[in-house]
């Protein structure tokens, strides 16, 4: 069995359906998993699997462009895997962008390899310019998804809700 939580992550799923998310965009992460699957699952979700994250940039202007409320999955090393896409086409063309990033390498962060990512990821979203938020409790989750999808077209702009190791994990 996972340690990903399958109740917190419907949580994040139905918030983001609720906030009108209809196309979401990923490449495998252990973490999101779950949302991955229910996105897969679902007849009224488009899921398009990416080779690289920066790819995603692409696929949620287009969906923009058509009319089509997306969100991004991603880790955070796939956050800084596109930070071109971000700059040269979310942020030049002012395309709403609903990132919803892995916060891998936060305390109580077991696996080296994730660590640099998460060290670098608040402070490169703030060089950016990019609002972003925490989503650690459960309680909080549908608000925040909410509110972040109303800046993303109220702005069109990017913004970033961070999944966060309490609400994403369940240790053991």
């Amino acid at each position: 069995m996972s340690p990903v939580s399958t109740a917190n992550s419907r949580l994040v799923y139905d918030a983001l359906k609720a906030s009108g998310v209809r196309l979401m965009s990923a490449l495998p992460e252990t973490w999101l998993v779950h949302l991955i699957r229910m996105a897969e699952e679902d007849p009224e979700m488009t899921l398009v699997r990416l080779a690289k994250e920066e790819e995603g940039v692409g696929i949620s202007a287009g969906a923009h462009l058509a009319g089509v409320r997306s969100a991004m999955l991603m880790q955070n090393h796939g956050f800084l895997a596109s930070i071109n896409g971000i700059v040269s086409c979310a942020q030049l063309y002012r395309i709403p962008l609903l990132m919803m990033v892995s916060f891998r390498g936060e305390f109580g962060e077991r696996d080296p390899w994730q660590t640099e990512g998460g060290g670098v990821t608040e402070d490169l979203l703030r060089a950016l310019r990019i609002p972003f938020s925490y989503l650690d409790s459960p309680g909080h989750v549908a608000h925040r998804i909410a509110k972040a999808e109303t800046l993303a077209l109220s702005a069109n702009k990017p913004v970033a809700l961070l999944l966060c190791r309490d609400l994403m994990w369940e240790e053991a």
